[in-house]
């Protein structure tokens, strides 16, 4: 008798374990409804297709209800895998209820913050038409790579790659792959909290001299206290566990950067423009200085767009079940986070420097704001702009500071193989704190940190996610999709390594001009 695609349905292990996080899964496995479908497809239409199982063997249907309800359960459950008990010690995979409206709150804390504030700066050397032009080819290349990297997170069935470094050695092995992706994660991690110190603590002195003036305090605390104070609060903040803790912060954080991104630009552009404004690029006396900082401004534009290091361990908050696998919400969330990216990034790029021109100062244009206009513009509206920017890096600092958090979890629970105390886990984020804080006090340079930042992380969000696309993926060799990747990887490390010497040339000019601490 020819074979009925009843007998075909599912092949199913018989003692399956269930664990959340993800480490071995049997490969290969095919959903049964799927495999029903093709072996239809295959076999086609013949006679005892109308058969009933029933007639032909009286424990067909208790057979196939007890195939029906092995293949729901596991549906339901999640996926087959070993248990890794130290992931469930770690901040980033600690708690597993994440949903959509977690993944957009912290896509957007993540994409928007203070790197949005010195855009124009970029503009002010590059000027109107590769101003915009290099704004919207990150914008589209960056969006594609994240859409990449949220597909990987899966990419083997039933298998997690919960950190970007986990990612990274599934496609470029063990050794070479933590090589690669941990220095640039941990010191985008790093560099980004260091530059929210130097932004909020400055924020939190001007909002401080525009509350109450010059008559508040004989002795005022200088740049330096305010960056303690900063960093003090940012502290106190990183108390909370893992990252799906933190949700309520991000969501502040989103708010705040929404509302103070569009007041910035709009009360830029309402002000009248300062009379000997420009919009030519500012011109250098040798051709090398004109290419190194025009390599620093692609490189602070580069640096906007940071944030991909926290897509996998975003991804890997949710929960994941072959029914309903976590790249859809985590897509569905990053989509609405992008388009208010698109909307906060581009007014304030384009808006700051029709106001401001190539007068926009280095620290970007709040402090061309509070430069040109502090005695234009009502002091409780410029008071409550400074206020949101203070409450968008207390948040951002949180979010971008968990990898590194895990990682010194990690570090710490594998060679005692038990979880962090209170006491240790605080003693780790009390260290990164104040690291962060003496690593700002030596480099107060914004712009110019902005820019090396951008070199040096770039393949993390430009390169590294196409070479994982092809090592994973394994498209056709010499195909479209095979050369389209591999072209886009290497010019993302071409443009890091042109970035970074931009970067670290506008440090050593500003450093050879401005002191590390100011009088006042």
């Amino acid at each position: 008798m020819e074979e009925r695609p009843e007998t075909e349905l599912i092949s199913i292990p018989a003692t399956p374990r269930v664990s959340t996080p993800e480490i071995q899964t049997p490969s290969g496995q095919r959903s049964p409804r799927q495999a029903s479908k093709e072996a239809k497809s295959s076999t086609g239409w013949t006679p005892t297709s109308f058969i009933s199982p029933r007639f032909l063997s009286p424990i067909g249907t208790p057979m196939k209800r007890a195939l029906i309800n092995m293949k729901g359960y596991l549906e339901e459950v999640g996926h087959l895998t070993k248990l890794n008990p130290q992931d469930a010690w770690l901040p980033i995979t600690e708690s597993r209820n994440g949903n959509a409206h977690y993944a957009a709150f912290h896509n957007l804390n993540a994409g928007v913050g203070f790197q949005a504030l010195v855009l124009p700066v970029a503009f002010a050397f590059l000027g109107w038409s590769w101003g915009i032009l290099s704004l919207t080819i990150a914008y589209c290349w960056q969006l594609y790579t994240l859409w990449i990297l949220v597909q990987l997170h899966e990419a083997v069935p039933g298998k997690r790659y919960n950190r970007y470094v986990e990612l990274a050695q599934a496609a470029f092995g063990e050794r070479l792959g933590v090589w690669l992706a941990l220095f640039p994660t941990v010191y985008l991690s790093a560099g980004t909290a260091t530059a929210l110190i130097l932004i909020g603590g400055e924020t939190m002195k001007l909002f401080f001299q525009i509350v109450c003036g010059p008559l508040c305090s004989s002795n005022p605390l200088t740049t330096v206290e305010w960056y303690l104070v900063f960093t003090s609060l940012c502290i106190v903040l990183s108390q909370l566990p893992n990252l799906n803790s933190i949700a309520g912060l991000s969501l502040v954080g989103a708010v705040t950067a929404i509302t103070y991104s569009t007041m910035v630009w709009v009360l830029s552009v309402s002000q009248q423009r300062p009379p000997p404004i420009s919009y030519e690029p500012i011109s250098f006396p040798s051709s090398a200085a004109s290419f190194f900082s025009i390599m620093n401004a692609l490189g602070i534009i580069a640096f906007a767009f940071r944030g991909h290091n926290l897509v996998l361990e975003i991804q890997a908050t949710m929960p994941s079940t072959f029914k309903h696998p976590a790249h859809v919400p985590m897509w569905r969330g990053a989509k609405v986070a992008y388009a208010f990216i698109a909307m906060c990034l581009f007014p304030i790029a384009i808006g700051g420097f029709w106001a401001y021109g190539n007068l926009m100062p280095s620290g970007g244009i709040l402090n061309a704001l509070y430069g040109f206009h502090s005695h234009d513009i009502p002091r409780g509206i410029l008071a409550l702009t400074f206020l949101l920017v203070v409450f968008n890096c207390l948040s951002s600092f949180q979010i971008y500071s968990m990898p590194a958090f895990d990682s010194f979890e990690a570090g710490y629970t594998s060679r005692t193989n038990r979880p962090c105390s209170i006491w240790v886990r605080s003693g780790f984020r009390v260290l990164y704190g104040f690291v962060s804080f003496f690593i700002g006090v030596a480099l107060p340079f914004l712009s110019s940190l902005a820019g090396l930042l951008g070199g040096l992380t770039l393949p993390v969000t430009f390169a590294y996610p196409c070479f994982m696309w092809v090592l994973i993926k394994r498209p056709s060799k010499y195909s479209f999709n095979w050369y389209f990747h591999w072209i886009l990887g290497w010019l993302g490390i071409a443009f890091s390594l042109a970035f970074s010497i931009g970067g670290i040339w506008s440090i050593v000019n500003n450093g050879l001009k401005l002191k590390f601490f100011k009088p006042n």
